[in-house]
């Protein structure tokens, strides 16, 4: 099982490059500068042209850096999805410095936004499991749980929301954690 309804929205779990996703914006795992970077952030910026990187600048010259937790939306540029959603995920630092907050304040915030500006769809990576060093298990249940709340407490615009994980390894820890979710929602059913 790769998909949970909830409310009127689908989530979805697949395997793949988020850059050629189709929803209406895909979430980027920005660092602070929002300047580009390694991993997915690095290859959506190239993948997206200039233009992205020239909304990030006028961002971060009208406010500055971006804390973790918060997000920002911007276009898409080249990509297939109209916006980006970049969002700063916490550095893990062996749990004690209020990154499960933090990584569920990345993930609420990517969410609002994209509620606020009325779109329809979502794509998510795994927020700073990458050269943040995030555990992929805590992290994942983090995501799967915070998405799964914020749909199930906001009537929202968003009819899918797709998580959109790179390797095989990260996608089988999504999908553990996406059917433990799946457990717990059919027995508070009961």
């Amino acid at each position: 099982m790769n998909e949970l309804t909830i409310n009127q929205t689908r989530l979805t779990l697949v395997q793949g490059d988020i850059t050629r996703q189709q929803t209406d914006a895909i979430v980027n795992a920005a660092n602070s500068s929002l300047m580009g970077g390694g991993g997915v952030d690095g290859a959506i910026h190239r993948a997206g042209g200039p233009a992205i990187l020239e909304e990030c600048n006028k961002i971060v010259a009208k406010q500055g850096q971006m804390p973790p937790g918060q997000a920002v939306i911007t276009t898409g540029g080249n990509l297939k999805a109209k916006f980006v959603i970049h969002t700063v995920g916490p550095i893990w630092r062996g749990g004690t410095h209020n990154e499960a907050v933090l990584l569920a304040d990345a993930y609420r915030s990517s969410l609002s936004l994209a509620a606020a500006n009325h779109l329809a769809s979502i794509s998510f990576p795994s927020i700073s499991t990458g050269a943040y060093g995030y555990p992929v298990d805590a992290a994942a249940a983090i995501a799967l749980k915070t998405v799964n709340s914020f749909l199930r407490e906001n009537i929202t615009s968003i009819k899918q929301a797709v998580f959109v994980l790179f390797d095989a390894k990260t996608f089988a820890t999504y999908l553990a954690a996406l059917e433990g979710l799946a457990e717990r929602s059919a027995q508070d059913k009961l």
